[in-house]
């Protein structure tokens, strides 16, 4: 790279990382590094989030992240992580369907337990 180009992307760093051509192209190459490393970690990130997302509302319905997704699979229901994670948060009915049918097609699923029914700290005072 030219030494324009490593000082434009040098904008905006601290010290002689802006101005000073040595540390400039050694931050440059370290920030690129960076942002190829971290472009694939958002993903990653990203799936983790939707899939707690979606683990909390199941949970409000009695059923847990994993047995949810075995049942939408044994249902041939073909929606994404991302897609039911807005669902969960925006639609709560359309949500809840899934979860119904989610519940009707895996076994496991059939043990309901609701938050009321669950034993908290107020049960034990």
């Amino acid at each position: 790279m030219n030494k324009d180009k490593i000082f434009k992307l040098a904008k905006g760093f601290r010290g002689r990382a802006k101005n000073c051509i040595r540390v400039a192209r050694e931050r440059v190459e370290k920030a690129l590094q960076y942002s190829y490393r971290d472009r694939r970690n958002k993903k990653r990130d990203m799936r983790g989030l939707w899939i707690q997302r979606i683990n909390a509302g199941t949970r409000l319905h009695g059923v847990n992240y994993g047995n949810f997704m075995h049942g939408l699979i044994k249902e041939n229901i073909q929606l994404n992580r991302k897609v039911l994670s807005e669902l969960s948060m925006h639609e709560p009915y359309s949500f809840k369907a899934l979860v119904d049918v989610s519940r009707s097609a895996f076994p496991g699923n059939k043990k309901v337990i609701t938050p009321s029914e669950k034993k908290g700290l107020s049960m034990l005072v």
